[in-house]
């Protein structure tokens, strides 16, 4: 099956059809060509959408990445990065060893085609030109021909007239004699031309344009071949990453599996829990006759001077609370102390932890820059070329004066710390003044603290009861509108357990160790109601008092 033989007449067919084999196959290109660019846009696409989703660097979001369900959302953020990498290798395979190859393919084709239908052309050219010769001698031989049969009738008719003269007739003679000869040479050239246009014919036929159009099959065939190897190479670019992207698909189920519900309950926990204990049963309180209650024997007891006991009604009760939740308020929107003494016991342990390790980090990397410039300097000294050592001595004093600073921060939130995880058992003596040097700011943000009962002071304490008692801190006075209320009556007595200035309005300020009376017991919210005399009367930190409870008397109850 030979395209020579079978197509010997169908060169223009032929030389349409291998146009349309080289337009084939650039179109098969530019196809593959979108193919990376849809690849390529895809892979964009995805790493745009895993970023998009990425938590921001020191924001709350990077705090919700501790939750294994999140941690698992962010495995599969990055690996959706290696899926789209995948993409991306689809492209640049695709673009390398399809696009670019198949482009040079195309023009060497190109000029390969051409060349071989200018050799057509050629020889279309060189069988038509035998041709032309061919039929010139044919028609020159024809003409001879007739002109030597004129030339002769015309001899003969003169020969035969008796009226023309011998001279003429031999002129008729010699003039056909020519012809004839022109005849006969005629007859030569025609035969000759025409036998070389036979050979010159079946050469065509038979071995140049079968040649060219073997070589025009070949150079098709290798088309066909080279775009069945492209469409193969096309399925095993997408092949050779199937297992990558499997690993990425593995790698997802592998996080999800990893999800643990109960690890998250327990993050929950953590992260929220206050310390607190939840509030006791609420007493009842029966109006149907009066209670008288008896103060337990005490220092208080002397303080009292035989003043009539003095109550608050409900509706007073009531009256305290818009200035509370405006205080709270106010506290929301504003920073918060150094020493998280706004945040309940166990989250203030978590934020001080956390403080000291961040100054624990920033402590070693300084000195790993003082220890690098140390020997750098010593370097100097040695090889005085090198650099001049007293060129370091500013940047170490620097660093050594960062050092001080830190250390010192460090240990005012070890302080904090120590003193958060040592007293909520007990605080002693001892305790009390290794963590002295940190009470003025202790002071100083409890102080805060007072403006919101639904916040922790900064802590819980507890203390022996032993202490004497003591009346130093000035009373504040409430509004005139309570004045002529019925006061509440009380239910206990409570011991400040430590120094605590109301500047806020509703609060009272008590020294630590001093005795007071309780007219109201802690709702939840962190805030006791305590009275000093008929006069004065306000709300302290539940966990700056201990109660005792004179209903129960079965012994005394902490607020912790």
């Amino acid at each position: 099956m030979s395209w020579g033989a079978e197509l010997w007449d169908q060169f223009d067919n032929l030389e349409k059809h291998t146009q349309w084999g080289i337009d084939v196959l650039e179109k098969y290109i530019k196809f593959v060509k979108e193919r990376t660019e849809i690849e390529i846009n895809y892979a964009k696409q995805l790493r745009n959408l895993s970023k998009k989703y990425q938590p921001k660097k020191n924001s709350k979001e990077e705090d919700e990445y501790k939750y294994s369900s999140c941690k698992a959302f962010l495995a599969t953020l990055n690996e959706m990065n290696d899926y789209a990498g995948q993409h991306e290798v689809i492209s640049e395979n695709m673009t390398s060893q399809i696009t670019t190859e198949l482009a040079r393919y195309v023009q060497e084709l190109k000029q390969e085609r051409k060349s071989h239908f200018h050799d057509g052309r050629k020889a279309q050219q060189h069988i038509e030109t035998c041709w032309k010769q061919l039929e010139s001698s044919k028609r020159r031989f024809e003409r001879d021909c007739k002109e030597a049969d004129r030339a002769q009738q015309y001899f003969e008719k003169m020969d035969a007239d008796i009226n023309v003269t011998k001279a003429d007739v031999e002129k008729a003679r010699q003039q056909a004699q020519l012809r004839q000869q022109m005849a006969e040479d005629s007859r030569a050239e025609y035969s000759s031309t025409l036998q070389k246009f036979n050979h010159e014919q079946h050469e065509h036929y038979h071995t140049h344009i079968p040649n060219i159009f073997q070589k025009i099959q070949e150079m098709e065939e290798r088309r066909i071949v080279r775009v069945g190897d492209s469409m193969k190479t096309f399925a095993e670019v997408d092949r050779q990453v199937i297992p990558i992207i499997g690993k990425c698909l593995d790698e997802i189920t592998r996080a999800a599996e990893s999800i643990n519900q109960k690890n998250d309950s327990q993050l929950v926990i953590e992260a929220f829990k206050s310390g607190f204990e939840p509030p006791g049963d609420v007493d009842f309180e029966d109006f149907t006759q009066p209670i008288k209650r008896t103060v337990s024997e005490s220092s208080l007891s002397n303080s009292k001077d035989g003043k009539p006991e003095s109550r608050f009604t409900s509706k007073s009760k009531g009256k305290l609370w818009p200035f509370i939740k405006k205080n709270k308020l106010s506290l929301k929107l504003g920073a918060g102390p150094e020493d998280f003494s706004n945040l309940p016991p166990e989250q203030r342990r978590k934020k001080l932890q956390q403080k000291v390790d961040e100054l624990n980090k920033d402590i070693q990397k300084e000195m790993d820059q003082r220890d690098a410039l140390t020997k750098m300097k010593d370097v100097y000294i040695k090889n005085p070329q090198m650099g001049d050592a007293a060129s370091v001595d500013h940047k170490l004093a620097e660093l050594g004066q960062n050092l001080e600073k830190l250390r010192l921060e460090a240990q005012k939130f070890e302080g904090w710390l120590a003193e958060v995880e040592g007293r909520l058992p007990a605080r002693t003596e001892q305790t009390r003044r290794q963590s002295g040097m940190y009470e003025p700011q202790n002071t100083l943000t409890v102080n805060n603290c007072a403006q919101d009962r639904e916040s922790s002071p900064d802590g819980s304490y507890t203390e022996e009861p032993n202490q004497e008692s003591e009346m130093k801190v000035p009373a504040t006075d409430f509004d005139d509108e309570f004045d002529d209320e019925e006061p509440l009556p009380t239910i206990g007595t409570c011991k400040a357990l430590y120094t605590f200035e109301g500047q806020n309005e509703g609060t009272i300020s008590v020294t630590e160790g001093e005795m007071l009376y309780v007219i109201e017991e802690d709702k939840g919210d962190g805030w006791t109601r305590i009275r000093r005399n008929e006069d004065e009367e306000g709300y302290v930190p539940t966990s700056y008092v201990e109660v005792f409870l004179e209903k129960n008397a079965k012994g005394a109850m902490t607020y912790i």
